[in-house]
């Protein structure tokens, strides 16, 4: 008789499906980011472009895997998608982190970054 209303909610949240939407999101990054590494080496873009390029990346991998998940659980849809959004920004400073391994570089841009990928994957969330 102990809590028979409340099962355990962790085991209906489908964690495999949020990391296949986070993987595919960080796929899509790679992707575009491959793309702008083409376009800067036959284009020559300003280094703001490539600023500017790259938030438009983080937005949009955020949406598609906010748009992603969204669809799939079907309720709650924009806290679904600012969580994977939350969760796209935590794996990407903790790569940078790695691979820089100075925490100072991430210091200047690191709310506005958290900002737009939690948006981004709200904004998906609340679309699909």
């Amino acid at each position: 008789m102990m809590n028979e209303g409340r099962q355990g909610k962790w085991g209906e949240i489908p964690v495999l499906f949020l990391l296949k939407s986070l993987l595919f999101s960080y796929i899509l990054t790679g992707g575009l980011l491959l793309l702008l590494a083409l376009l800067l080496y036959k284009v020559g873009l300003s280094q703001k472009m490539v600023s500017i390029c790259i938030i438009v990346i983080y937005v949009l991998a955020t949406f598609f895997a906010g748009f992603i998940t969204g669809k799939k659980l079907k309720s709650r849809k924009f806290l679904w998608g600012a969580l994977m959004g939350v969760a796209y920004f935590l794996v990407l400073v903790v790569v940078s982190l790695a691979v820089n391994r100075q925490p100072g570089v991430l210091a200047d841009s690191l709310f506005t970054t958290l900002v737009l990928c939690g948006g981004g994957g709200m904004l998906g969330g609340m679309l699909s």
